[in-house]
């Protein structure tokens, strides 16, 4: 592909000059501290009782205040909340040549259009690893901070693989948002495919058929649940199928906005 290396290097530029790097930053910080306020109020039954409605909700999403079941809420935060901050930052990366009239500029430059669109999913998978980086950092931040009860290391190595692994499969699915993105010419398609992906993965998980619905997959996996080689294939077949797609449109749509 044609100044592939060059085309990362200005969609990187862009997303450090951007506001929506720190309010990725801002949203993703707040996984880990909400779930540490959730253990600190599990702690103190004293401050659980005043909080009310707080604790009861505290003790449904996670019960013991513990390092399994801090990193577990993390990952569960990462597969749910994820497909939401994922999508967006998805959404952002392809929307906005389309919303800023930047599109057709783009095209005319001497790279092809496959090295765009590969550039532009390569800023996504590193924008989004080091969110996810941020997360762990944070997690085992507040976790030692609140004073969760000693683990031992090979238990909280398991726990942030879990994490990542939960992130893998949520950042794998934001191919098709970038589609929308494009064919959407814009934001509002791609944000409301996601909010539609998210609801139909609740209702479908609860129908009991989520190890075969992509988006229902990374939180099944977040909650302990053991999936299938299929739901590892369902998800790494849509991630590649967003790809394509995407790559399609780029290449054949009559790029008029």
């Amino acid at each position: 592909m044609r100044n592939l290396a060059q085309a990362v290097y200005v969609e990187l530029l862009k997303a450090r000059r951007s506001k929506v790097s720190l309010f990725t930053v801002l949203g993703f910080a707040l996984l880990p501290l909400v779930g540490g306020f959730f253990m600190i109020v599990l702690k103190d039954p004293g401050l659980a009782q005043r909080v009310g409605l707080i604790s009861a909700k505290a003790h449904m999403l996670a019960g013991a205040a513990d390092w399994p079941t801090y990193l577990e809420l993390l990952a569960q935060a990462l597969a749910v909340g994820g497909l939401i901050l994922f999508g967006f930052i998805g959404s952002w990366v392809f929307g906005r040549e389309y919303a800023d009239r930047t599109a057709k500029d783009l095209l005319a430059l001497p790279t092809s259009r496959a090295a765009i669109v590969v550039a532009k999913f390569a800023v996504i998978a590193l924008w989004s690893g080091v969110l996810v980086l941020l997360v762990l950092i944070l997690g085992f931040g507040i976790g030692a901070l609140i004073g969760l009860a000693q683990a031992s290391p090979p238990l909280l190595l398991q726990g942030a693989v879990s994490i990542v692994i939960a992130a893998i499969l949520t950042i794998a699915l934001v191919t098709p948002v970038a589609f929308f993105a494009s064919a959407g010419h814009g934001y509002l398609a791609p944000l409301g495919f996601v909010f539609l992906t998210l609801l139909l993965a609740q209702v479908v998980a609860v129908a009991g058929w989520g190890e075969y619905f992509p988006w229902s997959i990374p939180a099944l996996f977040a909650q302990g649940e053991t999936l299938g080689v299929s739901s590892y294939a369902i998800v790494t077949v849509t991630c590649a199928v967003g790809i394509a797609v995407t790559i399609a449109w780029w290449e054949l749509a009559d790029q008029t906005h």
